[in-house]
């Protein structure tokens, strides 16, 4: 028997796999169904005929792929509920309304109803590997590379299974694990790219250094296109301390993939620390300029100003970042040294008096000593 999946789950709930998508689709519902003779029913206080059963669930399965096809899958999963009433043997409706529940970001309800499709038919690797992506988005890793593990079991040469398990054993810690299922994924598709780019996360976060290096410059000769592996040798590089080549990937990696503003974030600091401020700041303020909704590039963009004695730019900078964090003690306080510098007393006054209430409010002693220090002065 296999056993119960139900686990603990993270706060969040989080997206694996953004390229493998489920595969079972609304045609596996739908293939053969009409065919299937079911299970008598009572409905209501009256007991239909196996006829009238078999010409409801038709009517039941009609509707509801319309329902599904025209994108309303609340009114979908109802009718196909409905359907589990005349034939609740039926292994492909519990899977199909699993997989409406998650298209609609429902996994746990997702989870539920591929569970109750593993009870009528627990051999199908399928069903197996819907369940372990289900589990996922709710957090539970464990359970959920329970079920990855019973897919590769009835399946073994289905690479998305590897890779589910691969994903959800590396949130666990276990880059050991993680590792061994990826190599299973390179061995079985040599050109899996995806499988090559998490084999090298997994050799990092073990800080396996060398090997990761010698291993991410290997995928790249095959890859060479690939900004997160270039991501990935860079970080090699930089934790082994060579700063230069590892800044060099990065520049590299910007230019494959110029949208990525993780990969300008990475940038910014590094250049930040190596004291090239005029660098640092075109980096953030590229990211702060295509995601206006970044704290961290913003916060960053402020900091450069403030450190370069750009006080006008960093008040503008200080006031901006707090439309997006009107509580953030840090920012009044730095926001009233920058007009401090600009002889704006009686702004930067009630700048240091809101950083004093809100690290007072905070408990954040350290913080209440600075601001008090910075009314004194002023």
């Amino acid at each position: 028997m296999m056993r119960n999946f139900q686990g603990d789950r993270l706060e969040t709930i989080v997206q694996i796999l953004p390229k493998v998508t489920l595969l079972l689709t609304i045609s596996l519902l739908m293939s053969g169904l009409a065919s299937i003779a079911p299970v008598e029913a009572q409905v209501g206080s009256s007991l239909l005929s196996r006829q009238q059963q078999l010409e409801q669930l038709r009517e039941l399965l009609r509707l509801g792929r319309e329902y599904a096809e025209a994108g309303d899958y609340g009114n979908a999963i109802a009718i196909y509920e409905r359907a589990t009433y005349l034939d609740a043997e039926n292994p492909k409706i519990f899977s199909g309304i699993g997989y409406l529940q998650a298209r609609q970001g429902n996994y746990d309800a997702a989870a539920k109803a591929y569970q109750q499709a593993l009870s009528l038919d627990p051999n199908n690797p399928e069903l197996y590997y819907a369940l372990g992506y289900s589990l996922a988005n709710v957090g539970d890793n464990e359970n959920a590379a329970v079920a990855y593990y019973y897919a590769i079991q009835l399946e073994p040469k289905d690479v998305k299974n590897y890779i589910g398990l691969g994903v959800v054993l590396l949130r666990q810690g276990d880059y050991q694990g993680a590792s061994d299922a990826y190599r299973r994924v390179i061995a079985l598709e040599p050109n899996n790219r995806q499988a090559y780019e998490i084999m090298g996360s997994a050799l990092i976060q073990q800080q396996k250094t060398e090997e990761a290096i010698q291993f991410l410059e290997e995928s790249l000769q095959r890859f060479p296109n690939s900004s997160e592996l270039r991501v990935q040798l860079s970080s090699a590089f930089l934790s082994k301390g060579d700063t230069e080549a590892g800044l060099n990937l990065l520049q590299e990696s910007a230019q494959l993939d110029p949208s990525n503003l993780s990969i300008q974030m990475k940038i910014g600091n590094i250049l930040e620390k190596q004291q090239d401020l005029t660098g640092a700041l075109t980096a953030y303020q590229r990211v702060s300029y295509l995601e206006p909704k970044s704290v961290e590039a913003k916060t960053a963009v402020a900091r450069i100003f403030l450190a370069q004695k750009d006080y006008l730019g960093a008040i503008v900078a200080y006031k901006d970042l707090l439309e997006l964090e009107p509580q953030n003690a840090n920012t009044y306080y730095n926001l009233g040294i920058a007009l401090k510098e600009r002889e704006r007393e009686d702004e930067a006054k009630e700048a240091a008096n809101q950083a004093l209430a809100l690290y007072q409010s905070q408990g954040n002693q350290q913080g209440v000593e600075k601001a008090k220090k910075l009314l004194e002065e002023l």
